[in-house]
């Protein structure tokens, strides 16, 4: 079945969940540091599930990085590349803080982001705040038609045939007019120190097919479109996704129930599909599946500020504008 027959016949929500102004895809406007700098530029999406996030951030478009083989970037372009970022990780709300587990899939091979956030939104702006006031984040809830919400953590993806493991960990987050997608490594990487960073490996690996394969194999990437027409990739940790279909939007089965070793009974979604004209089957665990969920770009005010807003919005609303 397609994934908008699978929402529409198979609806699931979890009892816990971040609040609703938290859902959606969020784009970064800005982010100042406690030393008076400010960073506009880097590309960085953020997608909620009711209990997950992806979440991507790239260099400016300028300086990312054209697809081709790996064998053929220079040391200082795997150096680069390796220093882009993509994951997915669980999160925990406590009804002010939001906290992410460690990550179950990343790019990176340490955490960069270890602190987690205090979150406020008014309007489309959510602002976050670090407990440690190193940081502050701008966030803007990206403009969406109300739609669906699918949460899907990826237990693996493996070829039928062989049974080869193609990818471990990540997931794929549907949200009105956005999506993205984590396909985590297929294997651990094993570095020489805890200390040692992706950039340190890729550089090292130069010319290496095998070990280069290995640490760049994953996936984060964010899409827009529907699930009528399908979702086409417009950021990527893999530049050969882009304008490319982020994820087959049919082959998907019914949930079923299914024992995990460290969740006890679970219900899981399989998805068959062809990746590179090979047959492959994709294992999610479920975190949600809602067929309306509405992305407001607004949120509450008190009826007096409201009155107020109007008497004064010749001055206030002289230049507004949503922005992105």
């Amino acid at each position: 079945m397609t994934l908008k027959e699978l929402v529409y016949l198979h609806s699931r929500r979890p009892e816990r969940s971040v609040p609703e102004w938290l859902l959606g895809c969020f784009r970064r406007y800005s982010i100042s540091f406690a030393n008076g700098l400010t960073d506009l530029q880097t590309q960085v999406y953020w997608l909620q599930s009711r209990n997950f996030t992806i979440d991507i951030r790239l260099p400016r478009e300028a300086e990312q990085l054209a697809a081709k083989p790996l064998t053929g970037y220079t040391r200082d372009e795997l150096q680069r590349l390796a220093n882009y970022e993509g994951f997915s990780a669980n999160t925990d709300w406590d009804g002010t803080i939001l906290s992410w587990q460690k990550a179950d899939a990343a790019l990176q091979l340490h955490s960069r982001w270890t602190e987690p956030a205090i979150l406020k939104r008014v309007g489309n702006c959510m602002v976050e705040f670090c407990p440690s006031n190193t940081y502050v984040e701008d966030w803007r809830l990206q403009p969406s038609s109300p739609g669906t919400l699918v949460g899907l953590r990826l237990i693996e993806e493996r070829e039928i045939s062989s049974g080869l493991l193609r990818h471990k960990g990540g997931g794929l987050i549907v949200c009105g007019d956005y999506a993205g997608l984590v396909l985590g490594r297929s294997h651990e990487i094993t570095t020489p120190t805890v200390e040692t960073p992706l950039t340190t490996m890729a550089a090292n690996a130069n010319g290496d097919e095998v070990l280069l394969n290995r640490l760049f194999n994953f996936e984060t990437s964010v899409a827009q479109g529907s699930l009528e027409q399908g979702f086409s990739v417009m950021l990527s940790t893999q530049a050969s996704r882009l304008g490319h279909d982020l994820f087959t939007l049919d082959g998907f089965e019914a949930p079923v129930s299914y024992q995990d070793k460290h969740l006890g009974d679970v219900e899981i979604i399989r998805q068959k599909l062809t990746i590179e004209g090979k047959s492959c089957e994709r294992l999610f665990l479920i975190d949600t599946i809602e067929s309306h969920i509405n992305f407001d770009q607004t949120t509450d005010s008190t009826p007096e500020t409201q009155v107020w807003f109007e008497r004064e919005s010749a001055v206030l609303a002289r230049y507004t504008e949503v922005l992105r």
